[in-house]
């Protein structure tokens, strides 16, 4: 994460996230980095399809889609990209090794991955399949993943 936040200070970019499964994993790997203050602009931990909605995601794609799918990623990613006017916006969503009773689903252990870059208006979009191990193992794994994507997205903005 340390090259990202660098990365970011490097070409005066910004980022935002709304995770979900994560529960901040990704704001506080950012947050562990000094000088991260200077990118990072504002972080939501959004549980609950209740709380998703009031920071902007559609209700009608989680009705339709689900709450676990990409298109609710990408809602995420953009809504908080747009919130907080970030160059970036990062959406995670996802059950890892359980199912959740309030949103059934055919496929659980899906984590949706989507990476928003506003000044481009594009979406970067990612699917992993939880590993049958430890939450905290699972969360390392989507991060790493999205530290692997974010590297290739902001090098490739330059």
């Amino acid at each position: 994460m340390k090259e990202i936040v660098e990365l970011l200070k490097q070409n005066k970019k910004t980022i935002s996230t709304m995770e979900s499964c994560t529960g901040g994993g990704v704001a506080n790997s950012i947050t562990n980095i000094e000088g991260s203050s200077e990118i990072l602009k504002f972080s939501a931990v959004t549980y609950s399809n209740e709380f998703k909605i009031k920071m902007g995601v559609d209700k009608n794609i989680i009705d339709k889609y689900t709450v676990y799918s990409i298109e609710t990623a990408q809602e995420m990613s953009r809504n908080i990209s747009d919130f907080t006017n970030s160059n970036y916006g990062v959406g995670i969503t996802g059950q890892i090794n359980r199912q959740d009773p309030n949103n059934i689903t055919e496929e659980d252990n899906k984590i949706y991955i989507s990476i928003y870059d506003k000044d481009n208006n594009k979406y970067y979009n990612e699917t992993l399949i939880a590993i049958n191990s430890s939450r905290s193992d699972n969360k390392e794994v989507i991060i790493n993943k999205i530290v692997e994507m974010l590297k290739d997205i902001i090098k490739g903005d330059k």
